[in-house]
């Protein structure tokens, strides 16, 4: 579908000049092709023409995440909420922005402020719970993100990545048994993503179940193409 709009989109151009709003169309559909190179170019020159547009702002500061420019995103998200304050996705990619940066506190902050702001919403944004928990996990407080993760799953019960984090936390507790049944959901949810077998397969080995481990070390390799290593007894 991108790719259909992007050449109905160069047909049209040569009849019309392009509006800001068909520059966002066009970034957008670099955007689901994950170009991010041209999604940039485009969302960049269609913000020169329209900076208010909120969401073109947001969009800028997910694609400059995606290129590993986290001083170019955290200026996107906060042009973002300057014109759309309190807005919990903004708030929530500040707070992966600042993370990238290292700047692990004001990433804290950002995530509890987009928690906090859709305390009274009936429809709830699981992100900024999964992202915390996965800040809390990398500074070695799985207990802390454990509750944070719970809350997600609540949110989204088939979000595979909360499934995901909340086996690694019960992992690092070493709570194996509820590692293996987060796991084995995120798997079930996501069932080709080689990350989760690689992380499931030493879950079953440390309960002894040498056969599910070695299964899952076997689809591992498969999947990312290596040789089968279990981790040393």
């Amino acid at each position: 579908m991108a790719k259909a709009s992007l050449a109905e989109f160069n047909a049209g151009a040569k009849f019309h000049d392009p509006s800001a709003a068909d520059l966002k169309i066009v970034a957008l559909d670099y955007v689901l092709l994950a170009d991010y190179l041209d999604a940039d170019k485009w969302l960049t020159k269609m913000l020169e023409w329209a900076p208010s547009d909120s969401e073109g702002w947001y969009y800028l500061g997910r694609t400059k995440y995606n290129e590993n420019r986290f001083a170019e995103a955290l200026d996107a998200f906060q042009r973002c909420l300057k014109l759309d304050p309190q807005n919990v996705k903004a708030e929530d990619n500040l707070g992966l922005a600042l993370a990238g940066l290292g700047r692990n506190e004001e990433a804290t902050a950002a995530y509890q402020q987009a928690i906090s702001w859709q305390a009274q919403s009936l429809t709830k944004n699981p992100g900024p719970y999964i992202d915390f928990g996965s800040l809390l996990i990398d500074e070695n407080h799985p207990k802390d993100a454990v509750t944070f993760l719970l809350r997600a799953i609540e949110i989204a019960p088939s979000e595979s990545r909360a499934h995901e984090l909340l086996g690694k936390a019960y992992t690092r507790v070493e709570d194996f048994p509820r590692a293996q049944t987060e796991l084995e959901k995120a798997i079930e949810l996501s069932p080709h993503a080689p990350n989760l077998h690689c992380m499931l397969a030493p879950v079953y080995r440390k309960q002894g179940l040498v056969e599910n481990a070695k299964t899952e070390y076997e689809r591992c390799a498969a999947l990312t193409g290596t040789h089968s290593s279990p981790e040393p007894r």
